[in-house]
């Protein structure tokens, strides 16, 4: 393993071209960010084709959210010592090897455990961006970083899109084929087309174990108290004791990362105001508008239209629409990437926001007719395209260079997480009121929904107006330390 993860000398590497950079790069996010969004489309169908429950199915999302959250990262961090391009053809083959094993699973625990495997693609989004910052001109940093990131978004509609007309044909399996395709072409793009990374730390340090075997557990206690909350309920002792036993494994991981020499996730970067203030931002936003279309979005489609909240729409047309919004939302991230080289990100980020703000707002009042529904949720998307492409430019303008890639896992770790946070909020908002009879959420449900986005946008903003504007140097001692008094 170590000689496998030799470190490139910087110095005598060939560089690749721009266009040969981004294309390789779209080409991984395609990956991971495919393979997030099918899932959920999906989980009827695997319910009634191995007999079982939605809590039980429901881990072959959450699976897949913790080893992600974990590879985002890890990987991250060994990319930046060893080589990010090394580390990304490493988590795109373990990805292809997990859509093999969903696929010939014969039982609900082997797409989970397949699942698990597929998950190592959560990091080649912070791999990818550190390959883009060190290996093109300054000058189009933000707008590299803003297309790429932009990818993770479209690729997640076309998720919905091709699982929607897979399920409607009756095959499941086909998501776990085309993911594994989509993995090996990504992986032998990345192998031939990329130079080896430059601009590694040429200090040899230590790979910290502890730190990597501490985090996922913390991580998985958390989220699985999290996400079984709607069933066993918030204030049951199941419920509180996977959540506070997550906490304190986090603790106690945050406490041995402060205090050994390299550790696995530098939480040093969080000292500077703009870093701290970002992954803060990028967490009340995860649990509201950044997650919240993801889940009204479909389910207004896809309820029946009558009484209540529903347009009547089958998984296909739910998916083209949702792929149409995304489209409309990628076109318009070039926009993104400019105003963060020419502003900064923060006024990206407070865009869109408003933007997140003006659509849902539409949405309340569009969700009863399918045109006015396409209007209010490409808004939605726009919005949140804007989110999704400041945030890795905030960290950009954050960190040294040669932190980049664990600055990026950290912020993806950080969404990851407090989406599955919002998630369940959500769901519990539009369970709190159903129309009487059904399953199906009320009105009075979807303004539950509506509200939690508004305040969530509101203190994300705030936030953000809270960011400091400064560039990334190597020596970020200007700025107030916020972790210091936890590495007393």
């Amino acid at each position: 393993m170590a000689s496998f993860l030799k470190k490139q000398n910087p110095g005598t590497s060939r560089s690749s071209s721009y266009a040969t950079i981004i294309t390789v790069l779209i080409a991984t996010e395609l990956v991971g960010t495919f393979e997030s969004a099918m899932i959920f489309i999906a989980m009827p169908s695997l319910m009634a084709e191995f007999n079982t429950d939605a809590a039980s199915v429901g881990w072959a999302a959450t699976s897949f959210l913790l080893v992600a959250a974990a590879s985002a990262a890890i990987c991250g961090r060994l990319g930046d010592m060893y080589g990010r391009k090394k580390m990304l053809v490493i988590v795109l083959f373990i990805s292809v090897l997990g859509s093999i094993i969903s696929f010939s699973a014969g039982s609900i625990e082997g797409v989970i455990l397949g699942r698990a495997f597929q998950g190592a693609a959560g990091a080649t989004l912070p791999l990818g961006l550190g390959i883009v910052r060190a290996g093109i001109k300054k000058d189009k940093v933000p707008g590299a970083i803003a297309l790429v990131a932009a990818v993770s978004f479209i690729a997640g509609a076309g998720g919905s899109l091709v699982a929607g007309v897979l399920l409607d044909l009756g095959n499941w399996q086909g998501l776990f084929v085309v993911s594994g395709i989509l993995g090996l072409i990504a992986a032998v793009m990345a192998m031939t087309m990329l130079a080896p990374s430059t601009e590694l730390s040429t200090e040899r340090k230590k790979i910290d174990f502890m730190g990597g075997l501490l985090f996922a557990p913390a991580i998985a206690l958390v989220l699985y108290g999290v996400s079984n909350s709607t069933v066993w309920g918030v204030t049951d002792a199941r419920t509180l004791q996977f959540v506070f036993g997550g906490l304190a494994v986090a603790a106690i991981w945050c406490w041995w990362e402060l205090r050994v020499d390299d550790p696995m996730i530098n939480l040093r970067l969080l000292k500077t105001n703009k870093m701290a203030l970002t992954q803060l931002a990028t967490a009340i936003l995860s649990v509201g508008p950044l997650v919240a279309a993801q889940i009204i979005g479909p389910m207004i489609m896809l309820s029946p239209s009558g009484p209540g909240v529903g347009l009547g729409l089958s998984p296909t047309i739910g998916g083209l629409i949702i792929f149409g919004a995304a489209t409309v939302a990628f076109l318009c991230a070039p926009i993104s990437g400019k105003i963060a080289a020419r502003m900064g990100a923060r006024r990206a980020l407070q865009i869109g926001i408003l933007i997140c703000v003006i659509g849902y707002t539409a949405l309340f009042w569009a969700q009863h007719g399918v045109l006015s529904y396409i209007i209010a949720i490409s808004v939605v998307f726009v919005g949140t395209m804007f989110a999704y492409t400041a945030f890795p430019n905030l960290v950009a303008e954050s960190v040294p260079v040669e932190n980049t890639s664990e600055g990026m896992g950290i912020n993806t770790v950080t969404r990851t997480i407090f989406m599955g946070v919002g998630t369940t909020v959500t769901t519990m908002a539009l369970a709190s009121s159903t129309v009487e009879g059904s399953s199906v959420p009320a009105e009075g449900a979807y303004s539950l929904a509506y509200v939690i986005v508004l305040i969530a946008s509101v203190i994300g903003f705030v936030l953000a107006s809270l960011i400091r504007e400064r560039v990334a140097t190597q020596d970020p001692a200007g700025e107030t330390d916020l972790v210091s008094a936890v590495e007393g």
